[in-house]
């Protein structure tokens, strides 16, 4: 383990995560969050050997008992992480992934705990939603440890699937519906896919209309490998592109096709932009060989929004 490529990926999630956080704070000089609140609840007896910190000296003065303050968490906001794990995800690369070489899941997977540390420092609760052709897994959003080692061992579960050989088809429409009518309301719903399987945009921004109207707020993270996936870069010479979704598969040279490509990729980019506008979705589009420091401060400029 010399350095950050060599870590197992699917067992230092949390500590990665933790390392780009606190880099992050670190470069800007000064903590980019606000102080969590708590609310009073109650007071209780002073056990001795207990702290003193909390210990009510008012209310001493005027019954001459020591008792203790009990605070609540006041939770400032809900978050729901919602990954596309269907196959087109795990492009460009199946094998040899690493944190410098990633594929979208990959990213996705760091990306979603390097948020899900932006949440426990603001003692805010997150929940993780995974889907393919449908919901795989939906777990409700909390903010105890416990419950985030429940959703970083779903990572762990998630990096493990054989996307090449299981052809994980995309429903993002049927999935934001039944999260619209599954999370709480006013919540932050935050969705990391590539949208290319997706032939109606129509559909898809019903699907986030339903969000919205349930007072939700959205942030699309859009991924691509952009130099790939948008430009076309492979060199002169015919090969052999596979749909990772339905298996079909086209031998050709894409610096025939690099021109009329691109224009499809560009007004597909210029429509989703535009969408997103009118519905008042915060699109973040994403090149997955850019780094986290991009999902870091979109994230923070939204919650600063929001509050």
């Amino acid at each position: 383990m010399e350095n950050i490529d060599q870590i197992k990926l699917a067992t230092n999630i949390e500590f990665f995560a933790r390392q780009v956080v606190e880099g992050f704070i670190t470069g800007k000089h000064k903590s980019p969050y606000h102080g969590f609140s708590v609310e009073f609840a109650e007071h209780k007896f002073y056990n001795p050997g207990e702290s003193t910190r909390h210990i009510d000296w008012k209310l001493f003065a005027r019954t001459d008992k020591l008792f203790v303050k009990r605070f609540e968490e006041e939770t400032n906001l809900r978050c729901q992480l919602i990954i596309d794990t269907s196959s087109s995800m795990y492009y460009p690369n199946f094998s040899n992934i690493s944190l410098k070489n990633p594929n979208k899941v990959l990213f996705s997977i760091y990306a979603s705990a390097v948020l899900m540390q932006l949440f426990k420092k603001q003692r805010d609760a997150v929940g993780l939603t995974t889907y393919s052709d449908k919901i795989d897994n939906h777990i409700l959003s909390k903010t105890s440890n416990r419950h985030h080692q429940i959703i970083y061992n779903e990572f762990e579960k998630i990096l493990s699937i054989d996307a090449k050989l299981s052809q994980r088809k995309t429903s993002t429409i049927s999935t934001l519906h039944e999260v619209a009518e599954r999370i709480n309301q006013r919540s932050l719903v935050v969705l990391f896919s590539d949208l290319f399987n997706e032939s109606n945009l129509d559909e898809v921004f019903d699907s986030f209309r339903h969000l919205k109207h349930k007072r939700n707020e959205v942030i699309l993270f859009h991924l691509s490998d952009v130099s790939k996936e948008q430009k076309l870069e492979f060199e002169n010479k015919p090969y052999n592109f596979i749909d990772l979704e339905s298996g079909e598969n086209i031998k050709l040279n894409p610096f025939h096709f690099k021109d009329n490509y691109s224009a499809k990729i560009d007004s597909f980019l210029k429509n989703l932009r535009l969408k997103c506008l009118q519905y008042k979705i915060d699109l973040i589009e994403v090149d997955i060989n850019n780094g986290y420091e991009q999902i870091i401060t979109s994230y923070l400029l939204k919650r600063q929004k929001m509050f």
